[in-house]
């Protein structure tokens, strides 16, 4: 394995990592929500402590392009790992809500290095197409997300809720050691071989506005949905506690044909506009996610694997869309922005589910405003430019308004 090939690897194990770390409580909540637990025995209260892992999350995502100019990448992604883990440990050995919660944060504020440090890292080696490369990624971002819930489960039931956090927390940390001993690699060949297309800036700039509302609001119904599908579950499936590991499966089937759909989504991306591949799945999100408000019984799978179909194959077109419109320059830049904007909707989720859900005493009311949120998203797939020279952008250069289109001639008068 070359030096390239052997970081690539890393960065992938640390998108698997980073979304693992986030959804480990939605299912050991379900363990310890019980009259002799110290946080409490209501779901709801229990779930909101992971607000300030979120609000971190997002809030520190935006100071990591200008972090990783002065320290390096080598240092941040070490931090990462080193940082998230005892994070974990520290949420498994904790005594009372507020030790909890504190550290559930600094797991979170660690794990908002990883996406604007890596996903450049990758756009980088990806080149001219960088869908497949995303999309695999993504493959192993929501890898992180479809095991959380069933190895949490399997954890909880077998060696008790604190294993949940601990072990996972300790392979992080084993991970971080690993990644201190290889050289980290620049890699600029794809980048210089073809220079960055003149795209006009009217576009660009469409692009932009489409990329941040669409960062927002995905960012709190991927989060949102994603800490909700245990609860829903149990509440749907399995009630019992000795079902647990059956909820666990169920919320990882369901996840898993999200990360199908975005590998899918990436290897198609490197054929279309990403018009034609946006559109088609925003159209499912909110029809489904309504449905998925009243449906009972096993009928609540389907509808769910459509949900997390569309919501995950959209992470894969949104990350594209700064590889197309931005320039090499600017994407760290973007990136932390990005991120920054879609995981403070993130952070909005916690309270959200668990607010409405001790309200209602229910999850209908939280996926009914989550279909109303993705309506937003069928609004951004509208939006978005539909161009052609996505897929040649040799042809940008004669595009009018493109800083390299020639001159309109002046007639004489």
């Amino acid at each position: 394995m070359n030096p390239a090939t052997r970081q690539i690897v890393f960065i992938n194990t640390a998108h698997t990592i980073t979304h693992y770390s986030l959804l480990i409580l939605p299912t050991a909540v379900l363990a310890m929500a019980r009259p002799d637990s110290p946080f409490g025995s209501a779901y709801g209260p229990i779930l909101a402590l992971a607000t300030g892992m979120f609000v971190l999350y997002g809030l520190l995502s935006l100071p990591q392009g200008w972090l990783v100019q002065r320290l390096g990448r080598k240092t941040l992604m070490t931090a990462f790992f080193v940082g998230t883990g005892a994070g974990l440990i520290g949420a498994g050995l904790a005594q009372s809500s507020w030790a909890l919660a504190a550290a559930l944060a600094a797991a979170g504020a660690f794990s908002a290095i990883y996406h604007p440090i890596g996903t450049t890292m990758l756009v980088e080696a990806a080149g001219d197409k960088p869908g497949k490369s995303i999309g695999v990624n993504g493959v192993f971002g929501n890898l992180g997300v479809a095991l959380a819930p069933v190895v949490t489960a399997f954890l909880a039931v077998r060696f008790g809720w604190r294993a949940a956090f601990i072990t996972p927390g300790a392979l992080c940390i084993l991970v971080g050691l690993l990644w201190m001993r290889i050289s980290v690699v620049h890699i600029e060949r794809h980048v210089t071989a073809r220079p960055f297309p003149p795209i006009p800036a009217y576009l660009v700039r469409r692009a932009l506005v489409v990329l941040l509302l669409i960062a927002t609001s995905s960012g709190l119904v991927f989060n949102a949905f994603t800490l909700l599908l245990p609860k829903l579950m149990q509440d749907r499936l399995a009630a019992s506690p000795s079902l647990l590991p059956l909820v666990g499966a169920a919320a990882f089937l369901v996840t898993l044909c999200g990360a199908l759909t975005q590998f899918t989504v990436g290897r198609m991306i490197d054929r279309n506009t990403l018009k034609r591949v946006f559109l088609p799945i925003s159209l499912v999100l909110a029809p489904a996610m309504a449905g998925l408000s009243f449906a009972q019984g096993w009928m609540v799978m389907p509808l769910s694997a459509v949900v997390a179909a569309s919501i995950f194959g959209q992470v894969t077109v949104n990350e594209t869309m700064a590889a197309r419109y931005i320039s090499p320059e600017m994407r760290a830049r973007i990136y932390s922005v990005r991120f920054f904007v879609g995981f403070l909707g993130a952070a909005a989720s916690a309270p959200l589910v668990a607010t409405l859900f001790e309200r209602t005493g229910s999850l209908v009311a939280v996926t009914l405003v989550l279909a109303a949120f993705s309506t937003v998203t069928l609004g951004c797939a509208l939006f978005f430019p539909n161009r052609p020279e996505e897929l040649e952008p040799e042809l940008w250069k004669d595009v009018p308004g493109s800083p390299a289109a020639a001159p309109v001639p002046v007639a004489a008068e």
